[in-house]
């Protein structure tokens, strides 16, 4: 027997704390306000916040020495031949150092080197964060002490919204939620090694595969269940996002980025369709679901499909873990072709954004690109997602009219009352944490606030992919249905990397529209 999607009944004012959305709202205004205040009256030291897990191995030190002194060369030959002698001294200081392989003088002579700033400081900053990261130092008190600190304050945080939210066993969370803080710490751990780090491998990969490995073996324990919570963490990192975008960034790359999502929904989704229904006899309450994952945002729009047909929760539950596993692979192999055949940093931020269909894997995919393609990719992103009650108020409208032919009863009649409940409110707290950030906020408190902002984030994101993990078993999907379904999304996922990639090239490499200043 289905299980059906039932339309929201109205909204009250209990909704904005009984709604997972708003939850995530007031959970990320709240860090927000909190590390505003310790900034603006001095109560901690921010810089004295965030753990650090970045280590490498003395042999991992000697290993790239001569790598390192290779690049090195050209510079001090270019610095030569501008008579910059300075700069020539300080470079051969680091060379001679890494020839001795001393680790102590590699660290001291970067530091002099990252003061010439340019490219001979961008070198040295990174053979410095590897010479400095001496694997002692993540296991000393003080870093541990740190991590712990962030861990009881989401801990409380996270238990006093899901007691307002309600029908949480909050014991069960209270118990699980420092295994899972301890699984993300692990992982983190595992990305932090020097290794990972130069073949941009980042912190959710590994918490991906650690969360699989549990979930795939030895299983999950049902007491454990009631802390992973994947929407709950993502979405409250994604408003704690939006301080670290500048709304004239929005302003730029959205109006092309709903462009590109205009373009990208319109095909993608008529063929995921057409194929699911016409080539693979997949129903058509499924295929709706299905087109809405691959083609708008993944989770959200297959969740606002789900409402607006009133289809079933199993389908919708298929979907949901087909779109996260499928994520998986394209947030890896995406970066990297990007690197590979030198496809511009913009251009891959915003192939990103409108390929990968969860907002937490094109936050990942596209760090693992830059800074510049991670905000290109989640302005695409969001400006997608607007997407989502649009697409609602059709399908309502379609399948209310297909319900009436049919002759069934009791169908609500799509209204702007039914896309506002299905419109995700987490992107209204990213909005305005940027606005606020962007026009309330002198940038100096703005530069201040940028890491210990970006550090409870990036727990928030590791808390989400862990769940993820720990909440997917390829087993259950590949039984469904005989593996039609899951064949329909994979084809329109082709289709939607090769045609998001042509949109990407004409909308932000300059080609019809002047490439956005977006840093």
């Amino acid at each position: 027997m289905e299980e059906k999607c039932e339309v929201p009944k109205r909204e009250g004012w209990s909704s904005l704390i009984k709604n997972e959305d708003w939850l995530a709202v007031w959970i990320g205004f709240l860090l927000i306000v909190l590390v505003l205040a310790a900034y603006q009256w001095k109560l901690i030291d921010l810089k004295k916040v965030n753990p650090s897990f970045k280590w490498a191995t003395n042999g991992q030190i000697d290993s790239r020495a001569d790598k390192w002194t290779s690049t090195i060369d050209p510079l001090i030959k270019d610095a030569e031949a501008k008579d910059e002698m300075g700069t020539v001294n300080r470079l051969n200081a680091l060379k001679e150092a890494l020839a001795k392989k001393d680790r102590k003088e590699i660290q001291k002579t970067s530091e002099k080197v990252i003061l010439i700033g340019g490219i001979p400081g961008a070198v040295a900053k990174e053979i410095n964060d590897h010479a400095k990261a001496v694997p002692d130092k993540v296991f000393t008190a003080d870093n541990i002490t740190r991590a712990v600190k962030i861990g009881v304050v989401f801990l409380i945080i996270a238990t006093i919204g899901l007691k307002l939210f309600g029908g949480v066993p909050l014991g069960k969370f209270m118990l699980g939620f420092p295994i899972i803080f301890t699984l993300a710490w692990l992982s983190r751990f595992l990305a932090g090694n020097a290794l990972p780090v130069d073949y941009g491998f980042e912190y959710v990969v590994f918490c991906l595969i650690v969360g699989l490995l549990i979930s795939n073996t030895v299983g999950v324990p049902e007491w454990l269940m009631p802390a992973v919570r994947t929407e709950y963490y993502i979405k409250s990192g994604l408003v704690i996002l939006g301080a670290g975008i500048l709304f004239f960034e929005i302003m730029q790359g959205g109006a092309l980025g709903i462009i590109q999502g205009i373009l990208v929904v319109a095909v993608v989704w008529y063929f995921c369709f057409w194929f699911a229904t016409k080539v693979l006899k997949v129903d058509d309450d499924f295929a709706a679901m299905l087109s809405s994952g691959v083609s708008i945002c993944g989770v959200s729009a297959a969740i606002a499909t789900c409402g607006a047909i009133e289809g079933d929760k199993k389908k919708l539950s298929y979907v949901a873990s087909l779109v996260l596993i499928v994520a998986v692979p394209m947030m890896v192999i995406m970066p990297w072709v990007i690197k590979a055949t030198g496809i511009p940093e913009l251009v891959g931020g915003a192939w990103i954004g409108g390929t990968l269909d969860t907002s937490g894997s094109v936050v990942a995919a596209g760090a693992l690109v830059g800074e510049a393609a991670m905000k290109t990719g989640v302005i695409v992103k969001f400006s997608q997602n607007v997407l989502i009650g649009v697409a609602a108020f059709i399908l309502s409208i379609v399948w209310t009219l297909k319900a009436c032919k049919a002759g069934a009863a009791g169908v609500e009649k799509p209204s702007a009352r039914i896309i506002w409940e299905r419109f995700p409110k987490f992107v209204l707290g990213f909005l305005i944490a940027s606005a606020f950030f962007s026009f309330l906020l002198h940038i100096d408190t703005v530069s201040a606030t940028k890491g210990i902002l970006g550090e409870l984030r990036t727990w928030w994101f590791a808390l989400a992919f862990m769940s993820i993990g720990l909440e997917t078993r390829f087993l259950d999907m590949a039984k469904m249905e005989g593996g039609r379904p899951a064949l329909a999304f994979i084809v329109a996922q082709a289709l939607n990397v090769v045609w998001t990639l042509a949109l990407a090239y004409l909308l932000f490499g300059g080609v019809i529209f002047p490439v956005p200043d977006i840093r």
